[in-house]
């Protein structure tokens, strides 16, 4: 790893500025962190207000506090393809509405996180409904890729919730009485376990050590992150939020991302402010990487067979009336998977 600064520690192994999307290692592909302040809803569940001056349907400019993104009434991401990696997407304020060309259905947030593999191809869409009409709609989500090894690349499709409610949550107390809780989305921490990810997963091979965890610090805490089970797994600390934190030591001012050594205790200190910080941690796959948009192989040719098989097969077709839909005002958090099993929450 190459050391950007003077002030990073033995512990520290590299430090990187937080852009968007943020940078990543290998197993991880892709990390964004989607933070809008979407206002009241409106009858078709897009923002109130005039959306002129919007480049519709490639939005990423932050205007007025939120993006479109690739939604023209109701923002977010109508159907795309994906194939040979899985998306992990952590919603900590707001809903996600998906739909998915295996016929699977959902509306989930508020601490839910979706864990889909592509696989061998699938297409799906995440539009963001506002479904407050008198209240603004706030969305924090993350979006992380996980990348597929060869031999699973072209494994089925598999979709499953992990519900707020089943995701572990960890409170540390230091010896200030200051508290940290961590929130267990992949991997292990103490006696607590992340529900399972799907079974051809990277993070579901015991030797891999894949840990994705949310952690808040309140004002003045201080929490050690203990070591890796095993020394060949490469860990990122995300300080994205809060005004000042110590990773192993050294002090953050600004919001970095911190490649740290997974073979010993890191402590973590929060600043006069709360802070969070996300942790992607993984054993590498190490093997070739041929990534074009929503495709991601091993070789060239295997994306150039990509595109061919998806507009051959369309990855099963597309079984909604629109491009971008999205469920009923009222309706709850909820998923209907593709056999036809229904979960509501």
């Amino acid at each position: 790893m190459n050391r950007d600064s003077s002030s990073t520690t033995s512990a520290i192994l590299d430090v990187k500025p937080l852009g968007f999307p943020w940078v990543t290692i290998d197993p991880f592909l892709f990390c964004v962190h989607h933070d809008d302040a979407y206002p009241e809803g409106n009858d078709a569940m897009g923002p109130t207000g005039s959306l002129s001056g919007r480049d519709l349907g490639q939005d990423f400019t932050v205007k007025d506090g939120f993006r479109m993104y690739h939604g023209k009434t109701v923002p977010g991401f109508p159907q795309h393809p994906h194939r040979g990696f899985e998306t992990v997407t952590i919603v900590r304020r707001g809903f996600i509405d998906h739909s998915d060309s295996l016929g699977a259905t959902a509306r989930f947030g508020r601490g839910d996180t979706q864990w889909l593999t592509a696989g061998a191809g699938i297409v799906h869409s995440e539009m963001f409904p506002l479904r407050e009409k008198k209240e603004k709609n706030p969305l924090e989500l993350f979006q992380i890729w996980l990348n597929l090894p060869r031999e699973d690349k072209m494994a089925p499709p598999h979709f499953a919730m992990l519900w707020n409610e089943d995701v572990p949550k960890k409170v540390f107390v230091d010896s200030a009485g200051k508290k940290a809780e961590v929130t267990i989305v992949a991997g292990a921490l103490d006696d607590e376990k992340a529900p399972p990810p799907p079974p051809k997963s990277w993070a579901a091979r015991h030797d891999t050590d894949v840990a994705i965890f949310c952690i808040h610090l309140e004002a003045g805490a201080t929490w050690t992150l203990p070591r890796a089970r095993t020394g060949e797994a490469i860990r990122t600390l995300y300080f994205y939020r809060g005004g000042s934190a110590k990773i192993a030591g050294t002090e953050f001012k600004e919001h970095r991302a911190a490649v740290v050594a997974s073979d010993v205790d890191i402590t973590l200190e929060a600043g006069e402010t709360a802070v969070e910080l996300l942790l992607l941690q993984g054993r590498p796959i190490d093997e070739p990487v041929a990534q074009y948009g929503p495709f991601v192989m091993n070789e060239r040719h295997e994306i150039q067979r990509a595109f061919a098989d998806y507009q051959k097969t369309q990855f099963g077709g597309w079984p909604f009336k629109n491009d971008d839909p999205v469920h009923p005002r009222e309706e709850g958090r909820f998923a209907r998977h593709a056999d036809g099993r229904i979960e509501r929450r």
